[in-house]
């Protein structure tokens, strides 16, 4: 019989995954990830409502097809505001940008306390 190799544990039950993710250390780029898909994901979806392609986006923000591709890349998060919103402005859109205070892990979403107040 083969023996079974010993896993290590984690018990995550009751942490948040905010929690999880500061304990490997990997929480702000998780989040700057998280914020460049959304994004790109605005972008191209205005670009498809205007029908507007790769090329003639490009061409609009006076730029290659090559930095484009990067600004719509969902991994990359190093583009620049400027960027961001000439792309935008090209789109017809603007971009709305908002500080706001870190969720507390602790912290009870809108929704449960809803739900405790029946």
């Amino acid at each position: 019989m083969k023996e079974r190799k010993a896993r290590k544990r984690h018990d995550y039950s009751g942490s948040s995954f905010d929690s999880l993710l500061d304990e490997h250390g990997i929480r702000e780029e998780a989040e700057a990830v998280a914020t460049k898909r959304v994004l790109a994901w605005e972008l191209e979806q205005a670009m498809r409502k205007q029908q507007k392609t790769k090329q003639a986006m490009a061409r609009e923000l006076h730029t290659s097809r090559s930095q484009l591709d990067r600004l719509l890349d969902p991994r990359n998060t190093a583009v620049s505001l400027d960027t961001i919103t000439r792309a935008a402005k090209v789109l017809g859109k603007r971009v709305i940008l908002r500080i706001a205070n870190p969720r507390m892990a602790h912290q009870r979403s809108r929704s449960a306390r809803k739900a405790s107040a029946r």
